[in-house]
């Protein structure tokens, strides 16, 4: 008799998907042998020859060129000895080089680790090491800030430099590092360390022409990625991410918006997520590429630039997080910028507000889709579908993309629950990783196996209502315990953001020998309010609308919340921070030490964005 619920066998989403939509079958799709994303890459370079792939400040690259390109480069690795299974670790903004790099590792049967180059030299150290990695290709600024300070603890074979204009015609890149918007640096000679140019010309350091070698590729059990994840909660892990992962991964999203975003048709989309980030990948890299999309490359999210660009280039796909959406919202100039290409509109990362998606939609008459997904599984396992198709529910994650199962589980128990009970998020599909790279113990902590389906447990709290459509309650790590009862942040922060005076709200659990957790708010209030709302009147406000376990009993009201780099409230910060309150200590060193992540031309540029968006909903 089968162990899983009738939501699971039947699933009722599959009405929501678009009529020509193939359900795809999870289970056969997991069975089948799939194709290399290099293959995939290496068909759309040749039947998109002549038509632009990337387009990165007044530079057009066709797919032709672009395919050559990374065939020089695949030729290049090997020849400085990059084999199937060598790591190669990138360290770059979005920009030509990161996909030249990412697809000719590929190409050598390499695997990609892609590091952000928001991590201080210490954790550069750590993943390198952690990878294996063999070699390093880097942008110069990165290179002498990031990589130099640890370089003789690290084992590479060889290291490559390049700098952001690389790919610039001349005047344009002399232009560009006069008026300081391309910077550069000095980067001493060393053995073994390359200029990313001179690697293109790889005839003339081999002398004589030479070819990347033919490599065996096994879609289904060689690794594409390897993208870290989990540093904010601990030490960070890499996902193996196979290319049969990342194939199948493009290719439901291609399903999913089959109507317009069909292979070969002319879309054109804005690269404005970090691409060493598995959702820009996705969603802004390899996505647009394997369907013949042209590919607008902005390095940071400068809201002007981001305005621009749709309109010159009539971009119809945009995939962005929050806080790129608030910027644009509150930009004073959004009204002189023509945006009505846009037809594609999806955000992720974490919650989008309500009224910025409402305001967005009226300036632009395209609605926001939201979804949801994590690094593990590529990452998208959940959108949602506008109607006619789908049902507009506001604050669902929708429903699984095709080829895509969920359900909820018991968080401590490998059974899936019913509708309506909330219980932890689990997926299966063939976009879910491999596992993690030398972690045992935590694969056996993410994974079970319930009648012959692989499950991964994503750590969110979730519920399904009975149209299949999920809902996100809270991250299981973040979840409070008050007294033996279980808190959600999200359900309180939504009442605080009822509140007149509320402009930002985050809640997290302080520890209390007496109680275990104290509910604590800290709390960003309107300019307008300030001085006028005591702590006792927002514990006051809760109370009369949550249970006696669920309000705050903690208030503290503050200039402005920690960010990670995307947006989302950096709680472990504030955690951290009341842990050495307790013990008598400052701290002010762990500010300190995010702020070195924002120094470099990437980090300036991504702390405007978040300055940009700060005080304003």
């Amino acid at each position: 008799m089968s162990e899983l619920p009738d939501y699971v066998r039947n699933m009722p989403w599959v009405e929501f998907y678009a009529d020509e939509t193939v359900p795809m079958d999870p289970l056969l799709a997991m069975r089948s042998k799939g194709v290399s994303l290099y293959e995939m890459f290496r068909r759309s370079c040749e039947d998109f020859a002549d038509r632009d792939a990337l387009i990165f400040i007044m530079r057009k690259i066709t797919y032709g060129e672009l395919g050559d390109y990374v065939k020089k480069m695949a030729a290049a690795l090997h020849f400085l000895g990059i084999e199937k299974g060598d790591r190669v670790a990138l360290l770059m903004p979005n920009s030509p080089q990161f996909v030249i790099s990412y697809y000719a590792t590929l190409a050598v049967g390499g695997i990609v680790v892609p590091l952000s180059p928001l991590l201080t030299p210490s954790e550069i150290e750590f993943e390198v090491k952690d990878s294996g990695a063999s070699a390093i290709i880097a942008m110069d600024v990165l290179f002498v800030e990031r990589v130099l300070p640890v370089r003789d603890k690290l084992n590479l074979k060889f290291e490559v430099v390049t700098n952001i204009g690389d790919m610039l015609q001349g005047a344009v890149k002399s232009l560009g590092k006069l008026i300081g918007r391309i910077p550069s640096v000095r980067v001493p000679s060393a053995p073994n360390r390359y200029n990313f140019m001179d690697l293109l010309n790889i005839e003339v350091l081999a002398g004589g022409p030479i070819e990347p070698p033919k490599v065996e590729i096994n879609p289904k059990e060689d690794v594409a990625v390897l993208q870290y994840t989990g540093g904010t909660t601990g030490t960070p892990k890499g996902a193996m991410l196979t290319h049969f992962n990342i194939v199948s991964q493009c290719r439901q999203l291609e399903e999913w918006l089959r109507s317009s975003f069909m292979r070969g048709a002319r879309m054109v989309t804005a690269a404005v997520i970090p691409w060493f980030h598995i959702y820009g990948q996705t969603t802004g890299m390899n996505l647009p590429l394997l369907g013949g999309a042209t590919i607008v490359i902005l390095p940071a999210p400068e809201t002007k630039e981001i305005l621009k660009a749709i309109e010159k280039y009539k971009v119809n796909v945009f995939p962005a997080v929050p806080l790129i959406f608030l910027n644009m919202v509150e930009h004073p100039d959004i009204n002189k910028y023509d945006l009505s290409s846009l037809k594609f509109v999806s955000s992720g990362a974490f919650a989008l507000p309500v009224e910025v998606a409402k305001k967005f939609e009226s300036m632009t008459g395209v609605p926001i889709l939201e979804g949801y997904g994590l690094t593990e599984a590529c990452p998208v396992t959940h959108v949602n579908t506008p109607p006619p198709r789908g049902l507009r529910k506001i604050g669902s994650i929708g429903i699984p993309l095709p080829g895509t199962l969920a359900a909820v589980a018991g968080p401590e128990e490998d059974r899936l629950l019913p509708m309506g009970e909330i219980g932890e998020l689990v997926v299966a599909g063939p976009q879910v990783m491999k596992g993690y790279w030398n972690r045992p113990e935590e694969n056996r902590k993410v994974f079970f196996t319930l009648d012959g389906i692989k499950w991964l447990r994503t750590g969110d709290f979730a519920r399904i209502d009975e149209n299949g459509y999920f809902y996100i309650v809270d991250r299981k790590k973040d979840m409070i315990k008050y007294k033996g009862y279980q808190v959600f942040p999200r359900e309180v922060e939504e009442v605080l953001y009822q509140h007149p005076a509320v402009l930002e709200a985050v809640v997290v659990g302080v520890p209390d020998p007496g109680v275990g957790e104290n509910v604590k708010a800290f709390i960003v209030l309107r300019p307008e309010y300030k001085g006028k709302v005591t702590e006792e009147e927002i514990i006051e406000w809760c109370k009369k609308r949550l249970a006696a376990y669920k309000y705050p009993r903690l208030v503290e009201f503050r200039d402005s919340i920690p960010k990670t780099y995307v947006g989302k409230a950096w709680r472990r910060l504030l955690v951290e921070e009341e842990k050495r309150k307790m013990e008598g200590k400052s701290a002010e060193d762990i500010y300190k030490q995010e702020e070195e992540r924002y120094k470099g031309f990437v980090g300036e540029l991504w702390k405007k964005t978040l300055d940009e968006a700060s005080g304003k909903l």
